[in-house]
């Protein structure tokens, strides 16, 4: 038997692999249109037009995006197929694009050395009961992008996998790496376990081209970088 690709509210005979909410999660929002990204907002069209022809019909009418964020409620309202509530869900979110636009970027905290990773997690980190694993992702100018806590519990070779370390780091497009973790004794000295973890990150970060720059240990008023000690 014969599988439908189509789907009437998300494009009436388009192809499954051409509809705009497939195409965004397979290639991100960046590659849609601003027709396939309307679809999507809209979400559902009627049985005689698709939700693509309606977002299609919407811009030809207003000319453009900016002309589409400009019209009125009985404007929006007028057309077939736009009623109140799809006209209301326009209306924010575009005032929520305008909101972003006026919203200045948050300064990105910058590594370069191991007392600035100290610095910048001692106070989430320095009191916590159980250890945390957690891993700071930087850009080429050692900015940080981002920050992701990979395990809590007691450290293990076996249970700290580069595979999560990576697969973060990757997913955001990372340059490198620099992991911390605590130690709830207070005492940031590197265990034996801490050392052979630093070893496997940095073997992993080569393969994979993300350098792996520190890992840092934080304990009670104190830090231990193992670049440092030589472990990197």
């Amino acid at each position: 038997m014969a599988v439908n690709t189509c789907n009437k509210t998300d494009g009436k005979n388009v192809p499954y692999y051409d509809r705009p909410r497939e195409r965004l999660l397979r290639e991100g929002a960046v590659h849609l249109s601003d027709t396939e990204l309307l679809a999507i907002l809209l979400r559902t069209g009627s049985e005689q037009e698709s939700v693509y022809q309606l977002a299609q019909r919407l811009l030809a009418r207003f000319g453009d995006l900016r002309g589409l964020a400009q019209a009125s409620h009985a404007e929006l309202t007028e057309l077939k197929g736009i009623g109140p509530a799809k006209a209301v869900e326009l209306h924010a979110a575009f005032e929520l694009g305008r909101r972003m636009v006026g919203i200045p970027r948050k300064k990105r905290a910058s590594i370069r050395l191991p007392r600035d990773v100290a610095d910048l997690m001692a106070p989430e980190l320095a009191h916590l009961t159980q250890e945390h694993f957690v891993c700071l992702f930087l850009n080429t100018k050692n900015h940080v992008i981002g920050k992701q806590t990979i395990f809590v519990g007691s450290l293990d070779a076996s249970i700290v996998h580069p595979r999560e370390v990576f697969k973060e780091a990757i997913r955001r497009s990372s340059a490198s790496v620099i992991c911390l973790h605590n130690h709830p004794s207070g005492d940031p000295t590197p265990s034996r376990e801490d050392i052979a973890i630093t070893h496997t990150l940095r073997e992993a970060g080569e393969l994979v081209g993300i350098s792996l720059l520190d890992h840092v240990i934080i304990g009670d008023g104190r830090y231990v970088s193992l670049k440092e000690q030589g472990y990197l």
